[in-house]
């Protein structure tokens, strides 16, 4: 059976879901905000060539660490994602 194409993409279910569930869209952002960390770090890693190994190995934590907060295995503690980061270069910025 093949699924029936509604139009509809990711992003527009998420921003319904958002509409209709307060605690929802509180998840949903959070989750997206940590996405969005983490893609950053992946992405500066890979650009300057860092396995994830030796960016483990610079900052102190087990590789296995880094491993599982890059599959989203796990969402990371702050002061381990300011380890990761500080060494890429990157920085975090908190608004409301």
């Amino acid at each position: 059976m093949k699924a029936k194409n509604t139009g509809r993409s990711w992003d527009d279910y998420k921003e319904y879901v958002k509409a209709v569930d307060p605690e929802s869209k509180k998840d949903m952002e959070e989750i997206e905000s940590i996405a969005s960390i983490v893609g950053a770090i992946v992405q500066q890693r890979n650009d300057m060539g860092i396995s994830q190994r030796e960016l483990a190995s610079i900052c102190g934590i087990p590789q296995s660490s880094v491993a599982r907060i890059e599959s989203y295995k796990t969402t990371p503690k702050l002061d381990t994602l300011l380890k990761i980061m500080q060494p890429l270069g990157l920085h975090l910025t908190v608004s409301k």
